[in-house]
């Protein structure tokens, strides 16, 4: 493959009679079933142009042929030129969208998908080094290009690549991980509203932090001081932390994994914290029980799962975690105490996750208030065309 592959005016797709209407309102995906046929021969990620039955221009996309999502609109403007250059363009936007996050952070997401116009690109910026995901096959047609333009818009020289998703699968492209600028990196470190961490980028969760949530962290750090705190799923211990400088008086933090504990554990003394914290190495849902059964209660809980629901063939099932897990939690929780609950998933809409945490609330047998709806950061838009883009959702309670 070139380093600047070159459009095919020649290919199209032309789309069943009626299957138009979310491409006129923009939205940026195309399902196979909403194809009558294809003109030409695109190659995985090739651009091509999306006509109505009618031959009505309405879309430039990237084709993926293994994808039931056959096509991701670049742009719906005919005049657009889909290269190189066209990319850079993209990029450089994106980056200047986010140049005021860092007086708060050396950890930004720069790039976020369909948001910047970049379907299934990720590029996250953890100081000097930047992580890049190409999770489509537009995007990873056109990888050579966007790495450079993220090189030359943001001046770092280290390009990590963790294209490892399972998005990759459903796009029929193997899993690719590593250096593809500068050398493999050690942990990276970076601050965020004063607090200090080390970010794992080859072995982390994702692209190694939970960027989306930097908004929440503050918050907790916000209300944490004299608080007791639990922080349920703590990963790296980025609400740990927050609480921890907040002036939160106890913090007991609890996740499976040692690996990410012990780099948790190693954070405190980074930022200068003398007494250490409480790392539970265990089961969340079994922790919780056993904290209730000591009769252990907390002012401020955090509940930060991992993704309950990948699909929504997976709904119930994750409807009644989430609800046992929220349910316990309450029961934890001290008069007056706060509740940060989150989910992920992007299959349990913000609607839904409301009304299993209003059952979860009845089944703890007590009352709450809602004071907040909690969402990612501002590096990580939604396009209002694009509602699927708003994975993370979460609530802020108040026992009363």
């Amino acid at each position: 493959m070139s380093k600047n592959p070159v459009e095919s005016s020649q290919a199209s797709l032309h789309l069943r009679p009626g299957k138009e209407r979310s491409l006129l309102r923009r939205h940026p995906w195309i399902y196979a079933n909403a194809i009558e046929r294809v003109r030409g021969n695109p190659a995985s990620g090739q651009s091509v142009r999306v006509l109505s039955a009618e031959g009505r221009f309405l879309a430039h996309a990237a084709y993926s042929p293994a994808s039931s999502i056959r096509a991701r609109a670049w742009s719906f403007v005919e005049s657009d030129t889909i290269d190189a250059g066209w990319m850079g363009a993209r990029i450089h936007e994106a980056v200047a969208r986010r140049q005021a996050l860092q007086a708060r952070t050396t950890a930004i997401r720069l790039v976020f998908g369909e948001a910047d116009r970049l379907p299934g690109l990720v590029a996250d910026r953890y100081g000097e080094q930047l992580v890049v995901q190409f999770l489509a096959a537009g995007v990873e047609f056109w990888r050579e290009a966007l790495v450079e333009a993220l090189v030359q818009a943001t001046g770092c020289s280290a390009v990590y690549e963790r294209s490892d998703a399972a998005a990759r699968q459903r796009e029929g492209l193997p899993s690719r991980e590593g250096a593809l600028r500068g050398e493999v990196p050690a942990p990276v470190p970076v601050t965020e509203d004063g607090v200090r961490y080390t970010v794992d980028v080859v072995g982390g969760h994702k692209t190694g932090f939970y960027i989306d949530q930097r908004d929440n962290r503050q918050m907790v750090a916000q209300q944490a001081a004299g608080r007791r705190v639990l922080n349920c799923f703590c990963y790296t211990g980025g609400f740990s932390l927050a609480a921890r400088h907040g002036g939160a008086t106890e913090v007991v933090s609890i996740d499976s994994s040692a690996d990410a504990l012990a780099l948790a554990a190693a954070h405190e003394p980074l930022n200068g914290f003398d007494a250490p914290s409480t790392w539970m190495q265990a089961n969340v849902f079994d922790a919780l029980k056993a904290l209730a059964a000591e009769g252990r209660q907390f002012d401020l809980i955090v509940l930060d799962p991992p993704k309950f629901a990948p699909s929504v063939q997976h709904l119930d099932r994750a409807s009644r975690a989430y609800k046992d897990i929220n349910m316990r939690a309450l029961r934890l929780l001290a008069p007056e105490g706060l509740l940060f609950t989150f989910s992920c998933s992007g299959a349990v809409s913000v609607d839904l996750f409301q009304k299993i945490v209003a059952g979860a609330v009845f089944d703890a047998g007590v009352d709450a208030q809602l004071l907040h709806r909690l969402s990612a950061g501002t590096d990580h838009p939604m396009a209002m065309t694009h509602p699927e883009g708003e994975y993370l959702k979460g609530l802020l309670l108040r026992r009363m």
